[in-house]
């Protein structure tokens, strides 16, 4: 998947991914499924996204019409580690933002 934002090319292809989850099961209209890539480049965090016609990624081409769909959405560094933190992902939150956690 592939989109320019803001001027910058985000590519799934040439970025690194680091996690991946998913909601919802096949044939579910809720379904979704997310993945956290980062640009080798800049290092700038993005999510690629795609889901059914009830999801977060749903597309209308008319009103009270909708269908599956995927985006591409650029995240910030704390959207990145925010979005790691809701999914649990313990293993990516060190490995990558392990400069923006102490100890409690």
């Amino acid at each position: 998947m592939k989109a320019i934002i803001n001027g910058k090319r985000f590519d799934t292809d040439k970025a690194n991914l680091l996690a991946e989850v998913s909601h919802g099961y096949s044939g579910d209209f809720h379904r979704y499924e997310e993945a956290l890539y980062q640009t080798p480049r800049s290092g700038a965090y993005f999510l690629a996204g795609e889901g059914g016609p009830r999801s977060r990624y749903a597309i209308s081409d008319r009103p009270g019409e909708w269908r599956s769909g995927q985006k591409i959405t650029p995240l910030t560094a704390d959207e990145a580690m925010r979005w790691a933190e809701e999914h649990g992902l313990t293993d990516l939150l060190e490995a990558h933002f392990s400069d923006r956690i102490e100890d409690a």
